[in-house]
């Protein structure tokens, strides 16, 4: 078997175990990858500013492309080294179409460096436990440009929203989802996990057919639809499994590293 010549991975609920942590099994497997001259690149919805545990995790290795195509971030140096912003009318006005059509969403945006969220979005999981974003008007939240722009509705089942959001703010942003919930993530329109990769393999003059895949989620399917080898875990949303070529195991037993285990 002919190792990639580039790895592309997400990171939660595929790479990492589902309390957020890199298993030592993984790490070793990241490793190996770049020993081997390969490239490893960590692809995922998480903005930088959560990134710092996982860089130290696997020994600032590779690059990451955060808030699902909209940065590039160098976990060598920590630093956001290129972006594709949603310009402040264009969130502005896809706040306004989505609240107009459907009720009870709130919203909160990522920005190169922090978050802001309205008085009533629920703040949870890392940034209930570590960091309180500030609190603004909407007026505040979409005027300035950000990496993502996020509309949480408290009841809706995820796809549901997102079929409703693509009609709504389609032809303005690029819709997505990944935590399970109804939250859906939207990047600057065309932007997505598949763009932001294909850009940076070609600098690197590597083609599709030499990249292996990895993912769990919906934002993750134009990455895999992209790649020439693409690999669900096996607790992946339904269309994942789906659109694939290959299962592996679970994120919580290794699936990831397994492969690499093989490939390198």
């Amino acid at each position: 078997m002919t190792s990639p010549r580039l790895v592309a991975t997400d990171l939660d609920g595929t790479a990492l175990r589902s309390d957020g942590s890199v298993s030592a099994r993984t790490a070793a497997a990241f490793a190996r990858v770049e020993e081997a001259g390969g490239t490893l690149v960590f692809v995922t919805g998480r903005p930088p500013r959560w990134m710092h545990a996982v860089a130290g995790a696997v020994r600032h290795r590779g690059l990451a492309i955060c808030a699902n195509g909209a940065l590039v971030y160098d976990l060598h140096t920590e630093a956001i080294v290129e972006s594709r912003l949603i310009a402040p009318d264009v969130l502005e006005e896809s706040v306004r179409r989505l609240r107009r059509h459907i009720d009870g969403l709130t919203f909160s945006v990522e920005y190169e460096q922090g978050f802001a969220h309205e008085s009533d979005f629920p703040v949870g999981g890392w940034d209930a436990q570590r960091v309180n974003g500030q609190r603004v008007e909407t007026s505040r939240l979409t005027s300035r440009p950000c990496a993502k722009l996020l509309a949480l509705h408290p009841s809706m089942h995820p796809d549901d929203l997102h079929r409703e959001a693509l009609d709504i703010v389609g032809d303005l942003v690029t819709p997505t989802h990944s935590s399970g919930r109804g939250l859906i993530e939207m990047s600057a329109h065309g932007v997505t996990k598949a763009t932001a990769l294909a850009a940076l393999a070609g600098d690197l003059g590597i083609k599709p057919a030499d990249v292996v895949a990895f993912g769990d989620m919906p934002n993750d399917l134009p990455m895999l639809t992209w790649a020439g080898t693409s690999y669900a875990v096996a607790n992946a949303h339904k269309d994942v499994l789906a659109a694939v070529d290959h299962v592996t195991a679970a994120n919580n037993d290794d699936g990831v590293a397994r492969i690499l285990e093989d490939l390198f």
